[in-house]
């Protein structure tokens, strides 16, 4: 769809959009660029047809929803008069279509957005991810993502695939994410997590108490009735997805028991840890879409962070790890369950 704005104050019948200077159009606009007008004459010919058929017949190139859109927004004139959808056309009127650049064509703009840098050399950035920012563009969020912030502190992202982002995590996920600079680098980035040789540990609380230690193998894809959602499935469109946990320590939220759960990926699926963890019974807290938030009304997100990454590097080839302490606000629920967190000083086995 086009770009949903509303004009502040609307435009009178009598204002003409051609007349505004680029400034005032690209307010219009959200700031957004504005492309050069498009000036159409009707024929004979196109008498009888609705305006919103006959602009989208002769300008192809733009589909006919993000037509009606600018339509809508005031960004079509008839005759010098902001258009209506539905109006039917004599054939013999002057159009001006002023096009506006959709969310989505700029969603690669860089964007000034703080970065918490953990490790950064000519290869790769290694960034500790906050909860609430979302990786890449996407409906409802085609900007303000860590992507943009990206393009922002290295311009030159912009000749690496999807900004060097080699794997995600969830908006409501914090931790650790390795961004490769160069596209040699997420090449290689690509190839280890491919092979599975990425070490990628996450810390989640979840209700109950679960075994102490278990691998849940269970191959997952989207769920057949609910596309937001991903699911624990058994046919040929399913994708093989592992997952190992280990509990470190139970404790107890509003009298319920919770339990601090070390998980280790083998694979990559989205939501994995969060639909694993509830297909064995133990839904993460704060979980609103696998779980019951309900049950922890003062903690808004799931409980989970990337908390350590390990990987060869691509120039060096040497291991390399890094570490994170847990954010504040899962440091305080947990301290709130009664748990101690981790100690993150000490090193620790695979």
């Amino acid at each position: 769809m086009g770009l949903a704005v509303r004009l502040t104050p609307p435009l009178h019948e009598t204002e003409t959009l051609i007349d505004l200077d680029i400034d005032e159009q690209e307010e219009l606009a959200g700031g957004m660029p504005v492309m050069p007008p498009i000036a159409l004459d009707l024929v004979p010919a196109d008498c009888g047809e609705r305006l919103d058929k006959v602009v989208s017949r002769m300008v192809p190139q733009f589909s006919r929803s993000r037509m009606q859109q600018w339509i809508e927004d005031g960004f079509v004139t008839v005759d010098g008069k902001v258009g209506r959808t539905r109006m039917t056309v004599y054939g013999d009127e002057h159009i001006v279509i002023l096009p506006q650049a959709a969310p989505e064509d700029t969603a690669f703009a860089p964007e000034d957005i703080a970065l918490d840098i953990v490790f950064e050399d000519d290869a790769i950035i290694v960034i500790n991810k906050p909860a609430g920012l979302v990786v890449h563009p996407g409906a409802g969020n085609w900007s303000g993502t860590l992507l943009n912030g990206l393009l922002h502190y290295w311009p030159a992202l912009i000749g690496v695939p999807r900004a060097g982002i080699v794997h995600r995590l969830d908006k409501d996920t914090s931790g650790l994410m390795v961004v490769a600079k160069t596209l040699e680098v997420h090449t290689d980035l690509v190839r280890q997590l491919q092979a599975r040789t990425v070490r990628r540990e996450y810390l989640a609380l979840v209700w109950g108490t679960p075994n102490l230690s278990g691998t849940i193998d269970a191959a997952m894809g989207r769920h057949p009735r609910d596309r937001i959602r991903m699911a624990v499935l058994e046919n040929i469109t399913a994708k093989p997805a592992i997952t190992h946990f280990e509990r470190l320590e139970s404790g107890l939220l509003d009298r319920r028991p919770v339990s601090l759960m070390r998980c280790k990926l083998e694979t990559g699926r989205t939501h994995q840890i969060r639909v694993h963890m509830q297909s064995i019974g133990f839904a993460l807290v704060g979980d609103s879409l696998y779980g019951k938030a309900h049950l922890a009304p003062a903690f808004h997100r799931q409980a989970l962070q990337a908390r350590r990454l390990g990987l060869v590097h691509p120039v060096s080839g040497e291991e390399v790890e890094w570490q994170v302490p847990l954010a504040d606000d899962f440091a305080a629920l947990i301290a709130t369950a009664g748990i101690a967190e981790p100690d993150f000083s000490s090193a620790e086995e695979d």
